[in-house]
């Protein structure tokens, strides 16, 4: 069995938690439950006739970057960097966290998860900041952890990227 651990990372309130229930479990809360340290789920996927154990780390979100949760990105195969498309601010928490990162374990496959499409007209951030993430390489998805949009398919396509690497 291949193991592979995904970090989540972003600023508070970005859908992280949101995002890994409706993955693992199919399901969606409006209720706010903040992530106190780290929260670890599973889920056993089949990708090209492999089997694999995605093992998601939910790590607590703010605008801040705790030197304690270094320790809990080591591992990682791949990470999620969750941007909340109503909060421009929460655009540059996720870069910041994304260099940070990088910085203690080295470059590893991510995606960049533009969340909260189901409020689309309430976005801060446009089209043409989206495409220059796309055009300088980034992979980005637009998702809703509410309505499951594309929630599978960035899982999906970590994992592939994760198995290439």
């Amino acid at each position: 069995m291949i193991k592979k651990k995904i970090c989540m990372l972003g600023a508070f309130a970005v859908g992280k938690t949101s995002l890994v229930q409706q993955y693992v479990h199919s399901i969606f809360s409006e209720k706010y439950h903040t992530t106190v340290g780290v929260k670890v789920d599973k889920k056993k996927i089949s990708l090209n006739e492999r089997e694999i154990d995605l093992i998601l780390w939910d790590l607590h979100g703010e605008d801040g970057f705790q030197e304690v949760r270094m320790s809990y990105l080591r591992g990682a195969s791949g990470c999620f960097y969750v941007i909340d498309g109503t909060r421009r601010a929460t655009l540059d928490v996720a870069l910041d966290l994304r260099k940070r990162a990088e910085e203690a374990i080295g470059a590893v496959p991510f995606i960049l998860v533009f969340n909260k499409w189901d409020l689309a007209q309430e976005w801060e951030i446009d089209q043409r900041t989206v495409d220059g993430f796309q055009q300088k390489g980034a992979v980005v998805m637009k998702t809703s952890a509410k309505t499951g949009r594309q929630v599978e398919e960035a899982f999906r396509s970590l994992a592939e990227m994760m198995m290439e690497g």
